[in-house]
């Protein structure tokens, strides 16, 4: 049996990703809970607290004001009537999913499953179900490994805004419900620890010794009646800061205890369960010194190359919870990031959006649909690959910058590569039915054959070290055609 982890740095930098994280290469996340009942989008359970925000306006216009009806009065609303984890995993499956993860918590407070810590939770209130046990069993009928997400860490300084009231307008000075004693387990004792201002919060951080307490209790609860195979910390490590790359010295490493107890435990919870460890920790620091004891996330967001160990995005089709002004990605989007992100040694997590009563709209029924048409494809150049000696050719790049993520404009030049078995695969990004293929990275190397991925072998010559592929009139896959080259 491999030997536990100790909650230390040095212990946990020996770390490495299990292989089915490896080979997964794109999984399907339900960022779903109760601040999809507006049916705005993120942030509901904060922004609905600070006057002026577009949340806060629809809140006191549709529910009524923070003060006579709170987030705690939201979270009643969220029924989940229509919820049917079996059939939505059968349609996640059949779109290329090869792994799943549920929300557990998000900031608000709210846990999505039976908890002995919080009675804010699904089988308490609103659904009274056990949302993240369903998904478990669900996932489980398709093999899939399970994993599960915490935002815990931020809900103390992030709700501190509960506490406050209007600053003008006919509830001037009335205190939100956040201020009632009666609810200050769910909405948090947090007045003392900072204003009113809602810019005014050290985001993924606090100082609160009893706070500290209760997250590591929450999450060694999750580990231990969940079992995952994945635990995703929305932020850094906790407590150990802000995650966006502003930090440049090392906080207090007494900062770090809570966040290495947590991953020595999901760790050593799988070893003892396979004798191995098949666990991985997502988290969004990007100093290795910090990732290193999991693997790094990146929050709609990408990397310029290649890094040498497994890194991990997470993305959505729209919102993060279900919002009826966002537009969706089209499904060419979301696998020309699938493509570019595996040829750099990544993973993808994709959020498919439901509505309250869990459901998902017709538009997510298409994107799965066409996804699921991909894979049909060109899941042989995804699955299990590693990436090749350079990850593509072509100048075009996605756009790196922080949450913003626009449809890449692909020439034919621009191809993306992985390997696997001895082949290379060519996703070609750009390409139409009928051109010829220059491929210019495979030098002197001879090639043995070429294939279209659900086409079959193509005609191809090498001219000065140049690979030429003639494609057939028309394309068997929608976009990112992939080549199957032997060398």
């Amino acid at each position: 049996m491999t030997k536990h982890f100790e909650p230390t740095f040095e212990s946990l930098r020996e770390y490495s990703a299990p292989q089915w994280f490896r080979d997964a290469k794109f999984g399907i996340w339900s960022h779903w809970g109760p601040q999809s009942v507006p049916m705005f989008g993120d942030w509901y359970a904060r922004n609905m607290y600070i006057e002026g925000t577009p949340q806060y306006e629809y809140h006191l216009r549709h529910f009524g004001h923070p003060s006579k009806f709170g987030y705690k009065d939201i979270c009643t609303l969220w029924k989940a009537e229509h919820f049917d984890p079996d059939a939505l995993m059968e349609k996640y499956w059949q779109a290329g999913a090869r792994y799943f993860m549920t929300m557990g918590t998000h900031h608000d407070h709210f846990f999505n499953y039976d908890s002995a810590m919080n009675r804010m939770n699904s089988v308490n209130v609103g659904p009274h179900r056990d949302i993240a046990a369903e998904w478990k069993a669900a996932a489980k009928k398709y093999g899939l490994p399970f994993g599960i997400s915490e935002h815990l860490g931020a809900s103390f300084s992030w709700w501190r805004v509960n506490k406050g009231c209007d600053k003008y307008g006919p509830y001037a000075g009335v205190p939100y419900d956040g201020n009632d004693p009666e609810w200050q387990d769910f909405y948090h004792a947090n007045r003392e620890h900072g204003t009113e201002d809602p810019e005014d919060y050290m985001p993924w951080y606090t100082s609160n010794k009893a706070y500290r307490e209760y997250w590591l209790k929450c999450i060694f609860e999750m580990i231990d009646r969940f079992q995952p195979e994945l635990l995703y910390t929305d932020g850094a490590l906790p407590f150990g800061g802000h995650w966006m790359g502003e930090q440049t010295e090392m906080p207090d490493p007494a900062d770090y205890e809570s966040g290495l107890k947590a991953v020595a435990r999901l760790y050593n919870t799988s070893i003892d369960q396979y004798g191995e460890n098949r666990a991985v920790y997502l988290q969004k620091d990007r100093r290795p010194e910090i990732y290193s004891v999991g693997v790094l996330d990146i929050e709609k967001s990408q990397l310029p190359g290649v890094m040498s160990e497994p890194w991990h995005t997470d993305t959505c089709i729209g919102n993060w919870f279900y919002d009826v002004h966002s537009p969706y990605k089209h499904p060419e989007q979301i696998i020309e990031m699938l493509v570019d992100i595996i040829s750099k040694n990544g993973v993808m997590l994709l959020n498919i959006l439901q509505r309250p009563d869990g459901t998902i709209d017709e538009e997510a029924e298409y994107i799965l649909s066409k996804l699921g048409e991909w894979f049909g494809v060109c899941s042989e150049a995804v699955y299990r690959t590693r990436p090749w000696r350079v990850f593509g050719e072509g100048e075009t790049r996605v756009r790196i910058e922080g949450f913003r993520e626009e449809k890449t404009d692909w020439t034919r030049d621009d191809v993306r590569f992985v390997q696997k078995d001895g082949a290379v695969y060519a996703f070609l990004m750009g390409a139409s039915g009928g051109e010829i293929m220059a491929l210019r990275s495979f030098g002197e190397q001879e090639i043995r054959s070429v294939e279209l991925l659900g086409f079959g072998p193509v005609p191809f010559r090498k001219e000065l070290g140049v690979l030429l592929v003639s494609l057939p009139e028309k394309l068997p896959a929608f976009c990112a055609n992939a080549l199957r080259i032997v060398v």
